[in-house]
């Protein structure tokens, strides 16, 4: 279980990463929709990634004690 919650930690944290990335990158090339969806949207949705993937990280620490 441990292995599990940590890998799907790491999973949503890089994914999260990613979006976060993109969305940055995009918006400093001066646009403000990628794909129909607003880079707020995604920005938010990588934010949301990296919470998961650490709140993910937590419980996989908390479960080896």
């Amino acid at each position: 279980m441990n292995d599990l919650l940590n890998l799907g930690g790491r999973i949503a944290g890089l994914i999260g990463l990613l979006l976060c990335s993109i969305a940055v990158i995009w918006r400093l090339l001066g646009n403000y929709y990628l794909i129909g969806f607003d880079l707020g949207t995604l920005l938010q949705a990588g934010t949301s990634a990296i919470v998961v993937g650490c709140f993910l990280l937590l419980l996989g620490q908390a479960e080896r004690r």
